[in-house]
């Protein structure tokens, strides 16, 4: 079955709640889920553990932990507590597999001493995720993100971070909207191995309508998802795939309509 490794990230379909997320993910017979915190917080991780139960929908990823150089465009770094706590969330719903926000430049660091503000932030996180059954994913994003959300902005570096780490511990995550542009991607992508502990998709749309907000779904824009998925999947990799669309237009569209086309494209658009 081509969807067999699809997976859906709640943001994709955001207007629905997480509730209608599952109900909808089950209908269009899709299997994984990538779960937001806030969301399941908001419906209750007892009760969002036993609604993906009863429609045997799987968590693919949970996001997000991270912020370890206290910048966050959305106020402050998550401190240990708060990470904690996503840890948590995640083991409870099922997942072994926690994203990572590595956060933005600390301008009273600057960039090389906030890039190791993240390792350090790591190391402090790793052993209760461990101890949870929780892989954490270093997920770098693209450079424009650099300055507010992510000082990770290469898989490179990001396989620099957690290479300190045991890789049954600490991986990495791809998303092809953060790092399609890295010339030196596929070597990377070789040189992960079994560090790739998540993979998600969208695609890069021509022009970009917005700097956070102009995913597009995999088909409609410049990248070469097949080709990244062959990749992938040489490294060793053969876990879910998850869409993860920020677009406003995606968002105003109908659900259904969404889902079904991410459903009809997969196997052309991603697997190839």
């Amino acid at each position: 079955m081509s969807v067999e490794r699809l997976s859906i990230n709640q943001i994709t379909v955001k207007n629905w709640s997480f509730e209608e997320t599952v109900k909808g993910l089950a209908a269009h017979g899709i299997g994984w889920i990538g779960a937001w915190l806030g969301p399941v917080a908001e419906y209750g991780v007892e009760r969002a553990a036993k609604l993906l139960r009863e429609h045997d929908v799987r968590v693919s990823s949970v996001c997000r932990a991270g912020f370890f150089t206290g910048a966050n465009p959305d106020g402050g770094g998550l401190d240990r507590a708060a990470n904690e706590r996503a840890v948590d969330v995640t083991a409870a719903l099922g997942s072994d597999v926690l994203y990572l926000v590595c956060g933005g430049v600390n301008g009273d660091l600057g960039l090389p001493a906030s890039r190791e503000a993240v390792a350090e932030g790591i190391a402090e996180l790793a052993p209760y995720a461990a101890a949870a059954g929780v892989r954490l994913a270093v997920e770098p994003l693209h450079p424009m993100m650099c300055a507010d959300r992510s000082v990770v902005v290469t898989l490179d570096q990001a396989l620099d971070i957690a290479g300190r780490f045991d890789p049954a511990h600490v991986g990495v995550a791809i998303d092809t909207f953060n790092v399609w542009w890295d010339p030196n991607l596929m070597a990377a992508i070789e040189r992960a191995g079994e560090r790739v502990i998540g993979y998600q998709v969208c695609d890069w749309l021509v022009p970009q309508p917005h700097p956070l907000f102009g995913r597009g779904l995999p088909g409609e824009g410049a990248i070469d998802l097949p080709a990244i998925t062959r990749a992938v999947d040489a490294a060793g990799f053969t876990g879910p795939i998850e869409i993860e669309i920020f677009n406003e237009a995606v968002w105003a569209a109908d659900p259904d309509d969404v889902l079904g086309a991410i459903v009809g494209g997969f196997a052309r658009s991603v697997l190839g």
